[in-house]
C-alpha cells in the first residue's frame, strides 16, 4: 500500500481528530519540560543510586502496563470516551500531585498513578482512531500525525521551559494537570457535538448485532492463540527497552560522569530527538513506502543498533558526538514507532481493537524495566557496556521480526473455537 498524505487525506480527518492533535501538542509540550529531568530530581534530592532511582521508575511503569491492559480491553465494552475521561482526570489529580511531593515513597505512589495515566492514554488513543476513521490509508495518515504532532511538542516543551526559566523545575507539572484540563474540555466538546465522532462512538457503546460479541475469556484465549501477536510483543519490549536507554539510563550516566553543560545537553538531546522526527517523518514515509512495513521496521532496527554502539564509543565530553548518536537513534524512531502501530492496526480484527491495543501495552514492559535494567548496569558496569548490550539486543529484535510471518494466528470469525 502506497502512503498518501495529500491534503485531501488531511480534509477526512474528523473533528475529533484535530481534537486528538491539539491536545497531543499541548499535553507533550508541557509534559517534556519538567518529565525527563526526573533522574535529575531524585538524584540530587535523595542522593540515589542509579539502581535505585531506576528501580523507583521501573516500578512506577510496571503496575502501569498491566494497568493499561485492562483498561484498554475494557474500552471495547464500556466505550472509548468514558475510560478517555476517566483516564484525563487521573492525568490532572496525579501531575497535580507530582508538583508537591517531597518524599520518595510519594514519588513512587504518584509516579505509579502518572505512568498508568500515560499507559492507559497511549492505546485508547490509538484505538479510538481506528474507530472514528474508516478509511485505512485516511488511518495510517492520522497515526503518522499525531506521532508528528508528539514530536512537535517534545522539541517545543524543553525549549519553552528554558525560555520560560522551568527546566527541571518540580512545579512545572502544574501546567501539565492545566494542559489535560484543557483537553478533557475539548474532548467533552468532540464527542458531544461532532457528529463523526457521535455515530462512530455510537458504534462503540451500542454494539450493532453484526459485531461479534467476544467475552473477556475469549479474548484472553484469541491473545493467547496469537503466536504472531506473542512474537510481536516480545520483539517490541526488547525493541523499547534499548529505545528507553536514553530516557533514563543515558541521562543518568551523563549526570554520574559529570558530562559538561548537563542540563544545556539533556535539553539538547532531547529538542534534537524530536526535530529530527519533525524534519524527518513524512520525508521518510515517501521514500520507504515502497517497502513492507516489516522491512521499514528491520531497517528501523539497524538504525538503532548503529546508534547504540556510537552511545558506547563517544568520549563523555564530546557534545556534537551525543547530538550525533541521538540524530541516529531518532531517525530509527521516525521509522519504528509508527509503523509498529500501524502495523498492529493491520493485524487487529475490528472488534477486537482495544484488546489488541491493550496487549500492546505490554510493549511498556520494555519502557519499564529499562530504568532498572540501565541503572543496574551503570552501577555495577559502566555506561559504554549498558550500550553494547543494548546494541547486541538489537540483533535480538532483527531475527524476531524475521520469523515473524511464519507463526500461527487464531480462528477470528470463530473466537469460541
Amino acid at each position: 500500500m502506497n502512503s498518501d498524505i495529500s491534503l485531501a487525506r488531511f480534509k477526512q480527518f474528523p473533528v475529533l481528530m484535530w481534537i486528538f492533535l491539539f491536545g497531543s501538542f499541548i499535553t507533550r509540550g508541557s509534559y517534556y519540560m519538567v518529565w525527563p529531568f526526573l533522574a535529575v530530581i531524585l538524584y540530587e534530592k535523595f542522593a540515589l543510586s542509579a539502581t535505585e532511582v531506576g528501580l523507583v521508575l521501573t516500578s512506577a511503569a510496571v503496575i502501569s502496563v498491566f494497568t493499561s491492559f485492562i483498561g484498554s480491553s475494557l474500552s471495547d465494552k464500556v466505550g472509548r470516551h468514558t475510560l478517555m475521561y476517566i483516564t484525563g482526570v487521573l492525568y490532572i489529580i496525579s501531575f497535580s500531585l507530582l508538583a508537591e511531593v517531597e518524599t520518595v515513597a510519594g514519588y513512587v505512589i504518584v509516579m505509579t498513578l502518572c505512568s498508568i495515566a500515560t499507559a492507559l492514554w497511549r492505546p485508547l488513543t490509538s484505538a479510538a482512531i481506528g474507530d472514528i476513521i474508516e478509511d485505512s490509508q485516511t488511518r495510517e495518515l492520522a497515526m503518522q500525525s499525531l506521532y508528528f504532532i508528539v514530536n512537535v511538542g517534545c522539541a517545543v516543551g524543553p525549549l519553552a521551559g528554558v525560555w520560560l526559566g522551568l527546566t527541571g523545575e518540580q512545579s512545572s507539572f502544574y501546567i501539565t494537570a492545566g494542559a489535560f484540563a484543557i483537553l478533557l474540555v475539548l474532548l467533552v466538546w468532540g464527542f458531544n457535538f461532532s457528529d463523526k465522532a457521535a455515530k462512530n462512538t455510537a458504534a462503540i457503546d451500542e454494539p450493532e448485532e453484526k459485531k461479534p460479541a467476544v467475552q473477556g475469556k475469549q479474548i484472553l484465549r484469541i491473545l493467547f492463540a496469537d503466536k504472531l501477536l506473542q512474537c510481536l510483543i516480545l520483539a517490541n519490549i526488547l525493541c523499547m527497552f534499548i529505545y528507553a536507554q536514553m530516557d533514563s539510563s543515558l541521562i543518568q550516566y551523563l549526570t554520574r560522569a559529570e558530562a559538561p553543560d548537563l542540563l544545556a545537553l539533556i535539553s539538547a538531546l532531547i529538542f534534537t530527538n524530536a526535530l529530527v522526527i519533525i524534519s524527518s517523518q513524512f520525508l521518510l514515509l515517501k521514500m520507504m513506502a515502497r517497502f513492507s512495513l516489516t522491512v521499514r521496521i528491520q531497517i528501523g532496527l539497524v538504525l538503532l543498533m548503529v546508534s547504540q554502539f556510537w552511545l558506547a564509543l563517544n568520549p563523555i565530553d564530546l557534545f556534537w558526538g551525543w547530538i550525533g548518536a541521538i540524530v541516529v537513534m531518532s531517525l530509527a524512531e521516525t521509522i519504528l514507532f509508527p509503523t509498529m502501530n500501524v502495523h498492529l492496526d493491520r493485524l487487529a480484527p475490528s472488534h477486537l481493537r482495544g484488546a489488541y491495543f491493550g496487549a500492546a501495552s505490554f510493549y511498556d514492559l520494555g519502557f519499564a524495566l529499562a530504568p532498572l535494567g540501565g541503572g543496574l548496569i551503570l552501577d555495577y558496569y559502566d555506561g559504554p557496556t549498558l550500550f553494547f548490550v543494548a546494541g547486541g539486543l538489537c540483533l535480538v529484535v532483527i531475527y524476531l521480526y524475521a520469523i515473524l510471518e511464519k507463526l500461527p494466528r487464531p480462528d477470528f470469525a470463530n473466537p469460541s473455537s
